[in-house]
């Protein structure tokens, strides 16, 4: 089952628009799901700065 999306608005250069939209037409994946997969990297790539439980996984790549 898919999850809930809320709408909200972001401002992305002309350039990553074309880059966006070349992507689109050429694997017809939607330009939401790339910015959605974007903002999953982000967030990964921050986890540590989230409040939060650490992960035994955290717990060992900090040692």
């Amino acid at each position: 089952m898919a999850r809930k999306k809320i709408s909200t608005t972001i401002y992305i250069t002309a350039e990553q628009n074309e880059r966006l939209k070349t992507l689109n037409e050429r694997t017809k994946v939607p330009v939401a799901e790339y910015i959605r997969q974007g903002i999953d990297l982000v967030l990964d790539k921050y986890r540590g700065d989230l409040p939060g439980q650490l992960s035994l996984d955290d717990l060992v790549n900090k040692r």
